[in-house]
């Protein structure tokens, strides 16, 4: 029987079992994509689900959202010129409303596929399925995000048959732990970082007397805390995506899997870092942070933070730590590895079509951040710094 798609609007609408299958630690199952669901975010993203069926019965299921997107946060600054020319024809352009196969706040793009079915032909139905849900959505784009690089052979035929093009997207950022002590940690990363990490954080505490505690459904006033630190940070990345508010952390502090690393100044009892920490089993993912930049810069609160992370992580038995995209310079001297991800995609405009796909393969590591491409000069021998290349 040939393979069919049915969009629903609720991740408990999707089949259990593909949720089970598909979506089991170490990934973020259907409570994390409710908790986006409930989580304050509908102004800024539709959430969908395609649910793949033979005969009536689910083989496989991609999380689907649509968003309006900024053109500057996908396209090199060299090249915004020729879209502002373009956006004086197309003023759409300039903010394209998107359909991305993916979740807007998430390591990396997944699509569920039962045992013993053929992913490319599931991949596949979802993509000829994409056409008339953009359509009802008003998209333009289309996009895979974030995909591993496990899916490549998979995606080869969609690049042939259906015209996708691919790109580099940010590359994800991870610790892989060579044991259970924190001297392996120490042993796995580059002797100056070593060196480096170990003098900021004797230089911390010699400045800053911190208590560290890990806890789980924080009071309301702890999520106060909490949400004022990280809307300091969330005001001073350059990359901007996903807005949140306090009652995305009111939704996700009731989770089990979701934990708060919290840092103390002993002086005064104040929260001056936190980090929220999903506990998946064989990953520790290092979701989100906020910091208090009032504090003195030689605080070095986001290695202290890190720093907590790895003991905490290592203690829970954790294989990996998991730290997301953006922020490289100092994640690489923390010893993280960076792991490869690619974007699909296809405009549905054909002449915009080709102009994307021109743009795409100049899209690199290099072009899509500073501290990426200072990364690929410093090792040009190992510009992927896949985990254990350290």
């Amino acid at each position: 029987m040939s393979l069919t798609v049915r969009v629903v609007s609720r991740a408990a609408e999707v089949p259990e079992t593909l949720w089970d299958t598909g979506f089991a630690p170490p990934l973020e199952g259907r409570w994390w994509y409710q908790t986006l669901e409930e989580g304050g975010l509908a102004d800024q993203f539709t959430f969908l689900y395609a649910v793949v069926e033979r005969g009536g019965e689910p083989v496989g299921m991609a999380p689907m959202f649509v968003a309006d997107v900024p053109v500057e946060l996908v396209v090199p600054d060299d090249l915004m010129p020729v879209f502002q020319v373009l956006g004086r024809v197309f003023p759409a352009v300039m903010a394209q409303r998107t359909l991305f196969v993916g979740c807007p706040i998430s390591d990396e793009g997944t699509v569920a596929v039962l045992p013993g079915e053929d992913r490319a032909a599931v991949f596949a139905a979802i993509d000829r399925a994409m056409d008339g849900i953009a359509r009802d959505h008003r998209a333009l784009m289309l996009v895979w995000k974030d995909l591993p690089m496990s899916y490549a052979p998979d995606m080869v035929g969609l690049e042939t048959r259906r015209g996708l093009f691919h790109t580099e997207s940010y590359p994800g950022a991870e610790v892989r732990f060579r044991s259970r002590d924190k001297a392996g940690y120490f042993a796995g990363m580059k002797p100056s970082h070593r060196q480096q990490l170990r003098r900021k954080l004797r230089r911390s505490v010699e400045q800053a007397d911190l208590e560290v505690t890990v806890i789980q459904t924080p009071s309301p006033a702890v999520l106060e805390e909490v949400f004022g630190l990280f809307l300091q940070t969330y005001l001073k990345a350059t990359t901007q995506f996903e807005r949140l508010d306090q009652r995305f952390f009111q939704r996700i502090a009731t989770e089990p899997a979701v934990h708060f690393l919290l840092l103390r100044d002993r002086a005064d009892g104040r929260l001056v870092a936190f980090m929220l920490l999903l506990d998946l089993g064989e990953a520790v993912v290092n979701k989100f942070i906020g910091i208090d930049y009032e504090r003195p810069r030689d605080w070095m609160l986001y290695f202290r933070l890190t720093d907590a992370a790895i003991d905490w992580a290592l203690a829970r038995g954790a294989e990996r730590l998991q730290s997301g995209q953006t922020g490289y310079r100092v994640k690489i001297e923390l010893g993280h590895s960076l792991v490869p991800l690619l974007n699909y995609g296809r405009h549905r405009i054909v002449p915009i079509h080709w102009i994307y796909a021109l743009v795409a393969r100049t899209i690199t590591w290099k072009t899509l951040d500073a501290d990426l491409a200072h990364h690929l000069e410093s090792h040009p021998d190992n510009p992927r710094a896949e985990p254990g290349m350290w």
